[in-house]
């Protein structure tokens, strides 16, 4: 088989249950090599044999539903597969977004960090319903009304490059994206909309002031140094070794200032411990940095471990 009818039988197998892959993939090849033989031995070229064959069989994920005995239909077949990627496409970014800018406005501008995270989740679900239903009411339109969009017919030079899967999702890498943009934000934002105030209605910054002349732009650089991680790692499709080698250098880098930070009591602005008492007592200031630490460690143990057992599976 050449990798024209590899590629073929790759794409078909991605859109069929896991456990009938193998047998699928068997009878597929078979089916293939045995119309191709029937075609060569009228003298026609094999290349030009496969492709024939190839291109009659129709598009992977069709042939996929009818080994999966599962309907490529929502109004009507037409148009069911453009629908399924449009919708899929904008699902896994638009709402996200949405719930990420809609969180950070209500926290930044109005001032109202407690019902940010509610009002971003809500935002995003609102979202994704008003998508789900225009995109699919579009279509549907389209199907009854036999509307043509010209779409071009499916040929073998569509089919994937390699069989390759990606293993670094669109959603887990916009949640990290996400996650490390807020963390950026927060920052600055302390000081502008602190969750604190002292006894004349001053505001209080949660972390030290003092620390923006050394540690924490190194730490917002550090947080830049991420988000081009997420996207080099989302567009190399995997864990790579020097993606992992780089990623653990960035958590120590963001770990380790952090730690030293909370033990030595250089973190948190004094003002606020100040503004505590039951901070000051007890012990409970060694407390919370303590816990701090161990969560922290924990964290960077488990983002490093989790990264070299992906890239160590990807290579096995």
């Amino acid at each position: 088989m050449s990798s024209l009818t590899d590629r073929y039988v790759a794409a078909t197998l991605r859109a069929v249950p896991a456990p009938r892959r193998t047998e699928i993939a068997t009878e597929l090849r078979t089916s293939i090599e045995d119309m191709i033989d029937g075609r060569t031995a009228t003298g026609q070229d094999p290349a030009a044999a496969e492709r024939e064959v190839l291109t009659e069989m129709g598009h992977p994920d069709r042939l996929a539903a009818r080994y999966a005995d599962r309907r490529l239909q929502l109004i009507g077949p037409t148009y069911y597969l453009v629908w399924q990627r449009i919708l899929k496409g904008l699902l896994a970014v638009v709402p996200a977004t949405v719930g990420v800018v809609v969180g950070v406005l209500k926290a930044t501008v109005e001032g109202e960090p407690g019902p940010a995270i509610g009002a971003g989740i809500s935002a995003a679900l609102q979202t994704a319903v008003q998508i789900a239903f225009w995109v699919t009411l579009c279509f549907a339109v389209l199907e009854r009304t036999d509307t043509s969009l010209n779409l071009p017919d499916w040929t073998v030079d569509q089919l994937p490059e390699s069989p390759v899967e990606r293993d670094v999702r669109l959603t887990d890498t916009c949640a990290a994206v996400a996650m490390l943009l807020l963390t950026l934000a927060f920052l600055p934002w302390q000081h502008v909309q602190p969750w604190v105030t002292d006894t004349d209605g001053g505001r209080i910054p949660l972390l030290d002031p003092a620390l923006w002349r050394s540690w924490l732009p190194v730490l917002a650089a550090v947080l830049v140094a991420s988000l081009a991680l997420e996207i080099a790692k989302y567009r190399a499709r995997r864990w790579t070794w020097p993606l992992v080698a780089v990623n653990a250098a960035l958590d120590l880098a963001f770990a380790v200032p952090v730690v030293v930070l909370l033990l030595t009591d250089r973190l948190l602005n004094p003002d606020l411990v100040a503004r505590f008492a039951w901070l000051r007592e007890g012990g409970h200031l060694e407390t919370v940095a303590t816990v701090s630490v161990v969560v922290i460690a924990a964290i960077t143990l488990w983002d490093v471990v989790d990264s070299v057992l992906k890239a160590r599976r990807h290579a096995a």
